[in-house]
């Protein structure tokens, strides 16, 4: 499409738009009910106006006027279509329907009110029958607004009693724009993985924990004595000696006890979560996970084998898990 195209469709659209100035959008509608006191009660109640000229004809007309008088700011209440024709399909089609269509074709789908001003020409009193018709007063250019491109429409609704004379007049103003694109979605970092807790590491059970790193089992052995002892410590409990060094178990060994741990609940580890006592073949025992079972299986006694679990970078655990069943 050239631009001359583009210029010639534009001037036929503005002059579309132009056209619906001053034209009917809603013919004359009658308000469904007369203007009455038990609507004037409900309305003074719901919005608390205790003025008494709306409700008491003695204090009504001791201010001269003839009787109880409707609020003034009721007037689009006579004329509301009321809730079963509001959730009813309306019959046919009318201005108002051809003058959304036509902002639709110009990308002006959103739509904010932004004004509404009434003229007040006189009060309802019960028994006036209330009519209204709409109308366009003015239709903008194409204005930038912080919501978007869009342009003000203007309409003026005319109030009417039984008698066909103005009591009201209501100027609404609307903002019918083209909605601004939405901005790209911020992609959110990735939640940091979550780790396991850390081990209380010191220099008694640093070496542990570094064999771990390497997939090496390490039990402490007394220097003097050669007693294994687990957990590690400062001292032997056989002979006293300070003296120690280390030796690589072998990685086989039998659940001596278990229990298997529901709660409470940590996000870094699988529940429910075995944790049983392995006494190892050299004798000492050590607190860990069984894994490659399920905890109904699980049995005192039941033959292990050690495994490992690389639970971060930073962290390597031994574990263990059934042993093969050897073969007769």
């Amino acid at each position: 499409m050239t631009g001359r195209e583009d210029t010639r469709q534009d001037t036929g659209y503005e002059e579309r738009l132009r056209a619906f100035t001053g034209r009917e959008l809603r013919p004359l509608t009658p308000a469904q009910d007369p203007v009455n006191q038990p609507m004037i009660r409900h309305w003074t109640e719901a919005m608390g106006d205790t003025n008494p000229v709306y409700t008491d004809a003695g204090a009504a007309r001791a201010t001269g006027r003839g009787g109880v008088v409707a609020p003034a700011s009721m007037i689009q209440a006579w004329t509301m279509r009321g809730y079963a024709a509001t959730v009813s399909p309306r019959a046919g089609r009318d201005g108002f329907d051809e003058l959304v269509d036509l902002l639709d074709e110009g990308g002006y789908t959103s739509v904010v009110a932004t004004d509404s001003e009434f003229t007040f020409l006189r009060e309802l009193e019960p028994g006036d029958h209330v009519a209204v018709r709409e109308s366009v007063e003015s239709i903008s250019a194409e204005k930038r607004t912080g919501l978007g491109t869009g342009r003000f429409v203007t309409t003026l609704k005319t109030y009417t009693d039984q008698h066909g004379e103005t009591v009201a007049t209501q100027r609404w103003r609307t903002l019918r724009f083209r909605p601004a694109p939405a901005p790209a979605p911020v992609e959110e970092p990735s939640p940091p993985p979550v780790l396991r807790p850390r081990p209380a590491i010191n220099r008694d059970n640093a070496f542990f924990f570094e064999g771990a790193k390497q997939h090496l089992l390490l039990i402490q052995r007394c220097a003097a004595c050669s007693a294994l002892r687990h957990p590690p410590g400062p001292c032997c409990p056989e002979c006293n000696s300070q003296e120690w060094d280390t030796v690589e178990a072998s990685g086989r060994g039998h659940v001596y006890s278990y229990v298997v741990n529901h709660h409470p609940r940590h996000p870094a580890f699988d529940f429910p979560l075995v944790v049983a006592v392995v006494e190892l073949a050299e004798g000492t025992r050590l607190i860990t996970n069984l894994t490659g079972v399920a905890p109904d299986d699980v049995a005192i006694g039941m033959p292990v084998v050690l495994d490992w679990l690389d639970a971060d970078p930073d962290l390597t655990l031994p574990v263990f898990r059934p042993a093969p069943t050897e073969a007769p």
